[in-house]
């Protein structure tokens, strides 16, 4: 290995890993916030809190690892230029290319674990961390007994205490309603002077010891024909009395992993690609079946037997005569076939030419029902014509997250590549190392990828673009933008020439002075 390449190697690194560390905090901290209600309160322990943090933030290495590349790569050439030694290699006659190849090969080496991260590691993390925190949002909260307060955590009993002591235990005026056979017993309700309350050893078992109270029940009815009768209000004293309850209600129990094991974000990419063709030939198959069901439904309508329409009637040319003469009017009956419904009779009097609506070939009794039947018919084909096109709309909105999910795990790898050449040469351009210009440059280019990303999936949810060019369509913008700031880096140009625009400025103030002098 080159001095040249080992200097840039071992001046990458540090900045890398602090920046890859801060940007995962940040969004650990950011989606933490999200759960922060269904996690607080539940009593988790610290080994389960850092279980989920760690899954999470194995799931957050895509967004990590560009920012952490470009933070990384303006400040080692902001402080080589800032120290003129990018400026001395230069001058030997080596290029900036030359100069960052180590940096090139560094930045494919972390496209390509993004990549693996996203194809293997992730989707385990993802479903590791959503079946641990469904487990947590199931958990009751933690038992916490506080004076004056009704608590309801354990089921169908009401628990209030109206003193506590300092050791924890010992509790006075405690009040505790049993709803258990809400059915039988209208009220049941425990009240005691003082107690004792503590967890067994095993922590398995509630145990409060109540001493000198009373417990009142009323027994309720069984039923409406006893709705009459009189029950006895029942009082107990005692001196003593125990209850306990079981704490595995507690307890966090695992949660199959199967049931979120074919969400999107669990899915490696073959798995991926496999449920787009799915939904591509099952939304194919949906219009077929579709297209088919209207086809048989207007066959079953032409070739069900109606009474055959004769034609118009006849006419006669009289011989040596310009008239016609009309035969016979054909007035045709009402025919019923074996297991057919009724069916209307038609009246042709005339030609069907003369008829202005096919509704006046049949009687005007039989019209009203005839329409009513029609508006049916009409209304069940719309109905299944929006329930498959609901059908295919979801399909088609799943199709279209599933591929962006697909293609945007090339599109984070790529873009820690496309990174390396914008930050390098920004570098090079503001001369500028430490953690200020390096951080500001940065997080503009960071948020314009954000930006771009998430305009570009709401477009491909629109079905304005395709998953893939979605998914794309912020690499390649940000493609030019790291050919011109490394072609400006390569000639030492300045990242915008203002030559122009000062002597634009310049022949402006000299006109309006020019304007003075004449007005004065």
């Amino acid at each position: 290995m080159k001095k040249i390449d080992k200097l840039l190697l071992t001046s990458f690194i540090g900045p890398f890993a602090v920046s890859f560390f801060i940007a995962l905090f940040v969004l650990i901290m950011q989606f933490l916030w999200l759960y922060i209600d269904d996690i607080a309160g539940k009593g988790v322990s610290i080994f389960i809190m850092l279980e989920l943090i760690g899954y999470l933030s194995i799931s957050t290495f895509p967004m990590a690892l560009p920012i952490a590349v470009l933070i990384a790569s303006v400040m080692v050439m902001g402080n080589l230029a800032e120290r003129y030694e990018l400026s001395s290699m230069k001058s030997a006659g080596v290029p900036l290319i030359r100069i960052m190849r180590s940096l090139i090969f560094c930045a494919a080496g972390i496209g390509l674990f993004s990549y693996v991260c996203s194809d293997f590691i992730i989707p385990i993390s993802n479903l590791e961390f959503k079946s641990r925190l469904y487990d947590i949002r199931r958990q009751k909260p933690a038992l916490t007994l506080e004076k004056g307060v009704f608590n309801e955590d354990f089921r169908q009993f009401v628990i209030k205490i109206g003193n506590k002591e300092a050791d924890g235990e010992t509790i006075g005026d405690v009040m505790i309603e049993d709803q258990t056979n809400i059915g039988q017993v209208k009220f049941n309700q425990i009240l005691a002077d003082s107690g004792q309350m503590y967890t067994t050893r095993d922590k398995r078992f509630f145990v409060m010891n109540l001493f000198e109270g009373t417990q009142y029940q009323e027994p309720g009815n069984q039923g409406p024909q006893v709705q009459r009768q009189k029950y006895p209000f029942i009082r107990t004293n005692f001196k003593s009395l125990t209850k306990v309850w079981d704490m595995r209600e507690f307890e966090m129990v695992s949660t199959d992993k199967d049931r979120f094991s074919q969400q999107r974000s669990m899915l490696s990419m073959n798995q991926l690609r496999t449920n787009m063709d799915s939904l591509q030939i099952a939304m194919q198959s949906s219009r077929q079946a579709f297209a088919d069901d209207m086809l048989a439904n207007m066959k079953r309508q032409l070739v069900k037997p109606v009474p055959a329409i004769p034609p118009p009637p006849a006419y006669e040319q009289q011989k040596g005569k310009g008239k016609k003469k009309i035969i016979k009017p054909v007035v045709q009956k009402e025919t019923q076939r074996p297991g057919r419904a009724k069916l209307p009779k038609q009246e042709l009097t005339r030609p069907l030419t003369e008829y202005a609506d096919f509704g006046q070939v049949f009687r005007k009794e039989d019209r009203p029902a005839l329409l009513k039947e029609a508006a049916g018919r009409v209304k069940l084909s719309l109905n299944q014509l929006e329930t498959r096109n609901n059908q295919i709309e979801a399909r088609r909105k799943e199709f279209v997250k599933t591929g962006y999910e697909l293609f945007t795990k090339y599109s984070f790898a790529l873009v820690c590549f496309i990174f390396l050449f914008i930050g390098a040469p920004m570098g090079a351009i503001i001369r500028k190392g430490g953690f200020g210009y390096p951080i500001l440059v940065s997080i503009i280019f960071f948020v314009v990828f954000i930006v771009l990303t998430i305009v570009c999936r709401k477009l491909a949810e629109t079905y304005i673009m395709g998953p893939f060019w979605a998914a794309m369509v912020p690499c390649i913008i940000l493609i030019p933008v790291g050919s011109f700031l490394t072609r400006k880096a390569m000639n030492d140009s300045q990242l915008f020439n203002t030559d122009r625009i000062d002597r634009i400025w310049q022949w402006l103030m000299d006109r309006l002075e020019q304007r003075k002098t004449k007005v004065a």
